[in-house]
């Protein structure tokens, strides 16, 4: 599994939460806008443009690294490193960086 999508399966069933947390959802969508703004997605009109999936990929992989050695551990609640990779997972799901599950023949 791909580390975009083994984070976007850790931390897709925190958009729930989105519904009843208002401060965790603003945290989220500042996250999203430095990793845009790291990743130089943003147009100088403030558009943004989806991630490149590789660029995105480097950048989650080097936070996970920096998480590794911290020896992180996911709190009950909402940390920094929690809205990142919720952040991270948004961008995914958002551009659809990831392929699609192919569905069983019948």
């Amino acid at each position: 599994m791909s580390p975009l999508a083994r984070i976007s399966t850790s931390y897709g069933p925190r958009f729930a939460e989105f519904a009843f947390e208002p401060a965790f959802t603003a945290a989220v969508d500042q996250h999203v806008a430095e990793i845009r703004e790291r990743l130089g997605v943003t147009t100088p009109d403030l558009s943004p443009r989806p991630p490149h999936p590789e660029a995105l990929t480097d950048y989650a992989l080097g936070f996970l690294d920096a998480l590794a050695e911290m020896d992180w551990r996911e709190p009950v609640g909402h940390d920094y490193a929690v809205c990142r990779l919720t952040a991270i997972t948004w961008l995914v799901k958002r551009h659809g960086l990831l392929p699609e599950p192919r569905k069983a023949q019948d």
